[in-house]
């Protein structure tokens, strides 16, 4: 495969709520969509999922687009892929920057996947043709609007709830939760809003029966995990710190965590996060598909991933309406009986809908790569 040309569309999706975590407030999902020609004039499309400031990772979203144009798409030309993986491997030497590599690798999977026939979900290896998945709530002003923002989406249909929860709306928020919910699968996501002064805050956490406790320390630590999960019946799970199979490679050996958030835009792309999966599942630790807020391509490139075999938890996917009141793509998610369809169409398997993304984009950009 030979790559011809690159568009670049900058993207601001409002959200239907404010998504509050402890690291700050979206109002707004913004993005670069990027589409990736062949030689043979297939599309391949790719998410930036980055977000404006470095508050999740070190990556933004206008530095992890500088990446893409000054230095990936530079080097991609000329460039002849056989194989989607090779792309990966073609990138290795940079240092981090993976949700730029995942943007640019995650196209070029869909373009594979399109001059193969097949869907990427196919491609990818998947077996499911519906994934079962969870919600993420934000943290909410208080006991009374997080009760009621679970009771809707218990009603949905979903069922595995997970919410955010940082030092001082946690423990009383997680009882008022587990009180009205006794049997709904439940954990907390605290974005490494804990330090090791909040230990009993955290043991504590045992009383609610939760599926995990995610991501309590920092982004680098795996120390305090450790000693944590020592303490601890409710198991870890990591997600920012996990970018590549040698982090889950060093939390198994620590015993850091028994289960990791994989993210595809998080560890550089799919060839990365398939190594992640059957490394996971060989060591018996829970992996789960985790979302940033996607839009449909990376919804889509999600699902397509969350089909294979190793994800048996819930992941962070939801429908389409959980976070848009309108997408880019012609035809929204939707949940039935707890699960979303995996698209079947060839590559991601969803159209693009020009209108929506003509109104929704502030910018564009043309990059010829022959």
């Amino acid at each position: 495969m030979k790559l011809r040309k690159a568009c670049l569309y900058k993207v601001h999706l409002p959200l239907v709520t404010p998504f509050r975590t402890s690291y700050g407030l979206t109002l707004e999902k913004s993005f670069y969509l990027l589409e990736l020609y062949d030689e043979k004039g297939n599309v391949g499309y790719g998410e930036l999922e980055a977000f404006p400031l470095p508050e999740y990772t070190e990556e933004t979203l206008e530095g992890a687009k500088l990446i893409l144009t000054s230095l990936l798409l530079n080097e991609a030309q000329g460039q002849n892929f056989s194989a989607p993986e090779e792309v990966s491997e073609y990138f290795r030497w940079i240092k981090g920057n993976e949700m730029a590599k995942a943007m640019f690798e995650s196209a070029c999977y869909d373009l594979f996947a399109k001059r193969e026939g097949v869907s990427l979900a196919k491609l990818l290896g998947a077996e499911n043709d519906e994934v079962a998945v969870g919600v993420s709530i934000g943290i909410q002003n208080s006991e009374a609007d997080l009760l009621s923002a679970v009771a809707d989406f218990v009603e949905e249909g979903y069922s595995r709830v997970k919410m955010k929860i940082k030092p001082g709306q946690d423990l009383s928020y997680l009882a008022a939760v587990r009180e009205q919910f006794p049997n709904l699968v439940l954990f907390a996501d605290a974005n490494s809003a804990y330090t090791e002064a909040e230990f009993d805050i955290l043991l504590k956490m045992d009383h609610f029966d939760l599926a995990m406790i995610e991501q309590p320390f920092g982004t680098r630590d795996f120390l305090l995990h450790a000693k944590l999960q020592q303490k601890i019946r409710t198991p870890i799970c990591l997600d920012e710190n996990i970018r590549e199979l040698g982090d889950v490679q060093q939390a198994y050996a620590f015993g850091s965590c028994q289960a990791v958030n994989l993210k595809m835009a998080r560890v550089g792309g799919f060839h990365e996060a398939l190594r992640i999966a059957e490394f996971c599942e060989k060591h018996q630790m829970t992996v789960w598909c985790g979302g940033m807020l996607e839009a449909g391509v990376g919804r889509a490139h999600n699902l397509a991933l969350a089909a294979r075999k190793e994800f048996k938890f819930p992941g962070d996917i939801s429908a389409t309406k959980r976070y848009f009141k309108e997408d880019i793509i012609k035809k929204d998610f939707e949940l039935v009986n707890g699960k979303i369809h995996v698209p079947q169409g060839v590559g991601i398997g969803v159209e693009i809908d020009y209108k929506a993304l003509k109104r929704f984009t502030k910018s564009t950009e043309t990059i010829l790569l022959d």
